[in-house]
């Protein structure tokens, strides 16, 4: 009851706020009439999005595999080389800075050399999504597991216990908050991560939907696409965020 209450407290605020904006936008719309491959009004947007849906679907579920498949690889990728820095000092003080310069290459100048140098399959798309989703993941997972209390630390070793047993009883369970940060922004980022990979060279996905879209002027259409990739950054998120709540609750009652 709690829960729903707290819920219903957060969520009503955010939920108004976007019918107001809609309000407003489908009301500017009405009053300045401007023309529809300029700035289409909400009610047109779903109608075009309501007539499209057949169409839309199987571009939907095109982009939803592969985001799927990217943060998955992603996730694994970035938490696999969080704890092989966090336990190795001497290569995350060479790669660390590695790090941080990859993440300054615009992804819409990498995406066409991935095209080049694997081709126009799936690869190249999983590399772009990966290289998206993992670092949010590395960066957020090597924070908490520093953040570990020393004197904890330092008790357990006065009381023999190994490497593995602090790292597995101690440090990652106090990472968990920071670690599910890190999946909860790569959710978000993996579905523009696909979208962005689409444009390599795909047959079906919200991307190439847009691009045609953009092709043939119809800003509707670009706007329907707009909605479903912040329903499905939305839904990722959630679920990212249902699984937090899991391991918490599972946390705490292998504890008691």
């Amino acid at each position: 009851m709690n829960n729903n209450r707290r819920l219903y407290k957060t969520g009503w605020p955010p939920v108004l706020a976007v019918f107001l904006f809609l309000f407003i936008w489908q009301l500017a719309t009405f009053i300045w009439k401007p023309e529809a491959w300029f700035l289409p009004s909400p009610l047109a947007i779903f109608q075009e999005g309501w007539n499209q849906a057949p169409h839309l679907t199987q571009h939907l579920w095109a982009t939803l595999q592969i985001t799927l498949l990217g943060f998955a690889i992603g996730s694994t990728t970035g938490l696999i080389l969080a704890f092989l820095l966090h336990v190795t000092p001497p290569v995350k003080a060479a790669l660390y800075p590695l790090l941080i310069l990859s993440q300054n290459i615009p992804t819409i100048i990498l995406a066409p050399l991935l095209m080049i140098w694997f081709g126009f399959g799936l690869l190249p798309k999983m590399i772009l999504i990966t290289l998206v989703c993992f670092f949010p993941v590395t960066l957020s997972t090597m924070t908490g597991l520093a953040q570990t209390d020393p004197q904890i630390k330092r008790y357990m070793l006065m009381l023999g216990a190994t490497r593995q047993q602090i790292f597995w009883k101690l440090e990652l369970p106090h990472s968990l908050a920071s670690m599910f940060s890190g999946l909860k922004i790569s959710a978000t980022y993996s579905v523009m991560g696909a979208v962005i990979a689409e444009w390599l060279g795909s047959q079906k996905g919200l991307g190439v939907y847009m691009l045609m879209a953009k092709a043939s002027f119809r800003a509707d259409r670009v706007f329907v696409t707009m909605f479903l990739i912040v329903i499905v950054s939305c839904l990722l998120f959630g679920l990212i965020r249902l699984l937090e709540r899991w391991a918490f609750r599972w946390q705490s009652n292998k504890r008691d």
